[in-house]
């Protein structure tokens, strides 16, 4: 239990960094705008209480919109994303999933799976970050373009990453 909340943290830290530290300050495009932080909020185990997810992804969107500058944008689209990850992880998961504490990872539920649920999830983080950054509904296409672009560079991230930190992690058991 220890080992899991100490491997939480760690994982929430490295990723905050990452995002803050690297992946805001490389320009893409006007369109492509990748968050890969809400993978914290993907991966967490499927068992948690709903109440600790949508408290973690609040605090995950304050903590990037402290570092961002961007006051409540953040915050509003994980929590809203933590929210929908309750409903769908009901539909979406077995119940073995919820009885071992399972994080919904690439390796432990297959690619097909956790990509459907990463695009869905960030899809809709996104789609709130940017339209509530824009304020409005005045640039409409323009938005929904950047949505789409940033999200398919985000997932794709997410899931070069979890393809990368699986071999790594399959490496150490084989080695």
């Amino acid at each position: 239990m220890i080992i899991d909340i100490l491997n939480s943290v760690l994982r929430f830290i490295f990723l905050i960094l990452l995002q803050l530290l690297v992946i805001n300050n490389i320009e893409l495009n006007t369109y492509i705008n990748p968050y890969i932080y809400p993978l914290f909020i993907l991966t967490l185990p499927v068992s948690i209480k709903p109440w600790q997810i949508v408290i973690l992804s609040f605090l995950t969107g304050m903590v990037m919109d402290t570092f961002s500058s961007t006051p409540g944008l953040h915050m509003a689209a994980t929590t809203f994303m933590g929210y929908l990850r309750i409903f769908y992880l009901k539909f979406a998961a077995n119940k073995e999933d919820f009885e071992v504490r399972l994080a919904p990872t690439l390796s432990k539920k297959g690619p097909v799976w956790f990509m459907l649920y990463a695009f869905i999830l960030i899809f809709v983080h996104h789609l709130l970050l940017f339209y509530f950054e824009v304020y409005g509904l005045s640039e409409f296409f323009r938005t929904f373009l950047r949505v789409i672009g940033s999200t398919l560079v985000s997932v794709m991230l997410i899931g070069l990453g979890q393809i990368l930190f699986y071999k790594v992690a399959q490496g150490k058991k084989n080695g």
